[in-house]
């Protein structure tokens, strides 16, 4: 038994790919689970328009990330935000009257009739599952502090999620300019005293909001669940089926008469992908089908634009496998390799775990992750609708790699085809020089 340990520990120790796999996968899921897999978003993408758009995303709490303030934008512009992808959340905010330090009436935004008549409102892309989970219950919690503090209320329960207005004389903290909305203390008694003049507005104007979830309005998880699964699927067939297929042509011995015929490697390249290029769009197709007719998930875009952001990612992942195949001697090496670049984009793409939750020290990597992009292209087409100019940035990133995975697998390619091509001409040169 001692002998048999023995042998192998010594094989083990010559396989160094099952070795690193066998150490590197505990240590990424230690590292994604415990650090980086969080539902928890602090940071929400927020844009602000309307007159009033200065005063209010000056003042709106921390966990809404203000990336836009724009006060000539109305509610259609602020809904083709969302649309587009700028933003997770949309605030509407009407002309709003703020008393000046001297005593006298200050009006945020212009005093037209169309200013007048605009009621306030919140905009929220429910295809963001987790951040607009998140959103709803900031704006709750704000709601229920500007209904604290209306004049008779004498409500002395402080509102969920620690956001509470000031208790009666409380002063605001030190560092503070005294104008941010509240986030700590309990609400006055007697409605608005001590809280500063900017922040009830903000307050007055979050609390008279109509909150409106756009594109999944339920908030269901198949919706934005299954543009992710074509994502997945796609990887499985391109890496996976790829490699084997090519490593299976090696370990048969075809791979040499591949280097005796007049074939360039990128013919070699092509003619290997296309195959399963055919497979995983039949898939992809049937993927979609089911989830429209089954799970009630929109298709609101272009079928082009999605169309041809799976085309790009597809010839990534078949890029990838081809080159996964190239360095792999064996199937299993192949499976094992295909497992350490899968297994990290399920995690990290933003498929389960939002990238808003995860820390810029984690982030980083879902951003060189083909599937990230994808399913950035894949929700924005069927869920919102994104139109193809909104998408260019994760359909340039797909190009790209693409470009980077067609050249490396050429060369891995040209490498292995060249020792058989250099055997057989130096053959064929031996009697000349006899």
């Amino acid at each position: 038994m001692r002998a048999i340990a023995l042998k192998e520990f010594l094989q083990l120790r010559r396989d160094r790919r099952t070795v690193a796999m066998l150490f590197l996968l505990p240590f990424l899921f230690l590292v994604v689970f415990g650090y980086a897999a969080s539902f928890d978003v602090d940071e929400i993408p927020t844009v602000v328009t309307g007159p009033a758009a200065d005063l209010v995303g000056a003042r709106l709490p921390e966990q809404f990330e203000v990336v836009g303030v724009r006060p000539g934008d109305d509610r259609a512009a602020a809904r083709d935000a969302l649309r587009r992808g700028e933003a997770v959340v949309a605030f509407i905010t009407p002309a709003i009257a703020v008393e000046n330090e001297a005593g006298g009436g200050e009006e945020a935004g212009d005093a037209d009739d169309e200013a007048a008549g605009m009621t306030a409102a919140v905009f929220v892309d429910g295809s963001e599952l987790f951040a607009a989970q998140a959103a709803l219950r900031r704006i709750a919690t704000a709601q229920a502090a500007a209904a604290a503090l209306q004049p008779g209320t004498g409500s002395a329960e402080p509102p969920a999620d620690g956001v509470q207005p000031p208790a009666d004389g409380a002063q605001p903290e030190a560092g503070s300019d005294g104008d941010d909305m509240p986030t700590t203390g309990a609400p006055p008694a007697g409605g608005q005293v001590g809280l500063p003049e900017g922040a009830r507005a903000v307050l007055k104007v979050i609390g008279g909001a109509q909150v409106e979830v756009l594109y999944n309005p339920d908030l269901r998880t198949a919706v934005v669940m299954v543009p992710g699964l074509c994502g997945i699927i796609l990887v499985f067939v391109g890496t996976i089926a790829t490699a084997l297929g090519v490593v299976r042509e090696r370990q048969a011995g075809t791979m040499e008469q591949l280097a005796v015929m007049p074939f360039r490697p990128r013919d070699v390249f092509l003619g290997k992908i296309a195959p399963y290029l055919a497979i995983a769009a039949v898939d992809m197709a049937v993927i979609v089908a089911v989830g429209m007719l089954i799970f009630d998930v929109p298709f609101r875009g272009s079928v082009a634009t999605f169309a041809l952001g799976a085309a790009l990612f597809l010839f990534v992942t078949l890029g990838v496998g081809v080159l996964i195949s190239t360095v792999s001697q064996t199937q299993g090496q192949a499976i094992q390799l295909a497992i350490l670049f899968m297994v990290p984009q399920f995690l990290l793409s933003g498929l389960f775990f939002p990238l808003y939750a995860m820390p810029w020290a984690v982030r980083w990597i879902g951003y060189v992750l083909p599937l990230t992009w994808f399913v950035k292209i894949a929700r924005g087409v069927m869920v919102r609708g994104a139109p193809i100019d909104a998408l260019w940035l994760p359909l340039t990133v797909l190009a790209v790699m693409g470009t980077v995975v067609f050249t490396l697998s050429v060369l891995r390619f040209r490498k292995d085809l060249a020792p058989a091509g250099g055997a057989a001409t130096d053959v064929a040169a031996e009697p000349a020089r006899a």
